[in-house]
């Protein structure tokens, strides 16, 4: 995979596409939420659906289903899963 393929956020992913997350961008508090809520690099990621303007953003992330706001889930990077 070249990097620029690899590497975008959850905020620019359609719904029914899946990723891995790669990295995360966040830092402090919110960094610390995303990964409290399981949201680790190498974890699979599906996204269910988008509400209304776009957010927040429905993702399925180890069995769970979470609800993020625009500025969360663009501060997750993925890759396409193979």
């Amino acid at each position: 995979l070249n990097p620029k393929e690899s590497s975008m956020s959850i905020a620019s992913m359609k719904p029914g596409q899946s990723a891995i997350v790669t990295q995360i961008t966040a830092t402090g508090a919110l960094r610390q939420r995303l990964l409290d809520m399981g949201i680790l690099p190498e974890t699979s990621i599906d996204v269910e659906r988008s509400g209304p303007g776009g957010h927040p953003l429905w993702i399925r992330c180890q069995g769970a289903r979470l609800a993020l706001r625009r500025a969360e889930a663009s501060s997750v990077l993925v890759r396409a899963e193979d």
